[in-house]
């Protein structure tokens, strides 16, 4: 059986996603079980790369992340370290 989420990568993180995707969102078809640390894998974001994780709005602190798994219908929102100043 198959989960469906919707990831959205930030900033730089965006060139993660596929050409189809919009508003630097896209809709993910995948296995259950499929922890966040999974996901952002299967995408080819590297762990580095990440710097702010939140489902549905709630932080994920970064020990969550290879445990973390998750379900049907929830958001998975991810953004960089940012520089500037």
């Amino acid at each position: 059986m198959s989960v469906r989420i919707k990831l959205k990568l930030f900033a730089s993180l965006g060139q993660y996603l596929p050409p189809d995707a919009r508003q630097n969102t896209v809709d993910l078809d995948m296995p259950e079980g499929m922890t966040i640390a999974a996901v952002l894998d299967g995408v080819g974001v590297p762990c580095k790369s990440v710097k702010l994780v939140f489902i549905d709005g709630v932080h994920q602190f970064p020990e969550d992340l290879d445990c973390r798994v998750l379900e049907s219908g929830e958001t998975l929102a991810v953004w960089p370290p940012v520089a500037g100043g």
